[in-house]
């Protein structure tokens, strides 16, 4: 998609760089766009600990490597916006610092707004607790354990990418929670604020980039 060449609008599929995309908003004469599937697969970080988008080599990954695989042309229409990183409302953590960045993951606030929104991120599922690295249900633990909010609603659908060899993967978000842990979005389009199962130096994550497009 070349510079002024077309009008977009909300769920449009372009085509900018090497990549096909989906766009989330339009304002201000800028389009947001997310890759329409998992572009690769990588770690959140290079090593398990508590980190946040600021810190992690992911970020550093985009907005550096993948970043350069534009050309100068298209590389000049992507741009550079401040990003809240809030943290998920179900724990007491802090989501780090704002940022400024040119590629980067949807947080979970963001894909609740672009992907639909049931209220479930306000109001999740809390009957499921987090014990020894595993999920159980609440009548079977201590109700002092750590409770998992999953967001499992209508809108899992919408939220499912395709990753290599045509199969559903699991994708990353920007919100970081604790205990070496990253929001995702799992195979089935559930959003996992906890990532029970993938840690942030699993390198099976799937990455889908999204930047703010100069129309």
């Amino acid at each position: 998609m070349n510079k002024g060449e077309v009008t977009v609008k909300l769920g449009d599929s372009v085509r900018f760089g090497n990549y096909s995309w989906r766009v989330l908003d339009v304002q201000d004469g800028k389009a947001l766009i997310i890759s329409k599937n998992v572009l690769e697969k990588k770690a959140y970080h290079i090593e398990h600990c508590d980190v946040t988008w600021e810190t992690c080599t992911l970020r550093q990954y985009l907005n550096g490597s993948f970043c350069d695989r534009f050309d100068t042309e298209d590389k000049a229409r992507i741009a550079e916006v401040k990003l809240a990183n809030n943290p998920i409302p179900w724990f007491g953590t802090s989501g780090g610092n704002d940022t400024l960045d040119k590629v980067f993951l949807l947080s979970g606030e963001e894909v609740v707004r672009y992907f639909g929104d049931s209220g479930r991120l306000e109001n999740p599922d809390k009957d499921w607790r987090f014990v020894d690295g595993r999920v159980v249900h609440k009548d079977e633990c201590d109700s002092e354990n750590i409770v998992i909010g999953f967001i499992d609603d209508q809108y899992n659908i919408e939220r499912m990418a395709v990753g290599f060899g045509g199969e559903h993967s699991y994708w990353w978000l920007r919100s970081s929670v604790e205990r070496g842990c990253t929001v995702i979005v799992g195979e089935d389009g559930r959003i996992d604020p906890l990532c029970v199962e993938h840690f942030v130096d699993d390198e099976d994550g799937g990455v889908r980039p999204a930047l703010w497009l100069i129309l």
